[in-house]
């Protein structure tokens, strides 16, 4: 009989409970780095521009956070929590997950190129 360590139960569990809702995540040192690095609108409120854009976004997935699979969520929690989040990140790679499904599930939508002539 194999037994898993403890530490990996209860990332598992740990995992499961984040999954069933969106989590919370502080996207403030995301945000500041954006907005020093100047990748979002110029002035005194770039910090916050980012952080209400970044809580729009954790607004739009908490509506449909129940329409992906748990797995998936589990998956993409995971897969933010190493860094400095965001809820964009999140988002990303959930709709990435979707789309590689679906692609798997309906094969490749690719036409063959013509053929070359000579």
């Amino acid at each position: 009989m194999m037994f898993a360590p403890l530490s990996a139960l209860s990332l598992v569990a740990q995992l499961i409970v984040v999954a069933d809702q969106v989590p919370k995540l502080d996207v403030t040192p995301s945000c500041r780095g954006a907005a020093a690095a100047g990748y979002i609108q110029q002035g005194v409120e770039r910090l916050q521009t980012c952080i209400n854009s970044e809580n729009r976004t954790r607004d739009d997935l908490a509506t449909k956070w129940a329409t992906f699979p748990a797995a998936d969520r589990a998956y993409c929690v995971a897969t933010v929590k190493g860094f400095s989040p965001t809820y964009t990140e999140l988002a990303t790679c959930l709709e990435m997950q979707q789309y590689a499904r679906e692609a798997k599930k309906n094969g490749p939508d690719l036409k063959p190129l013509p053929a070359r002539r000579r």
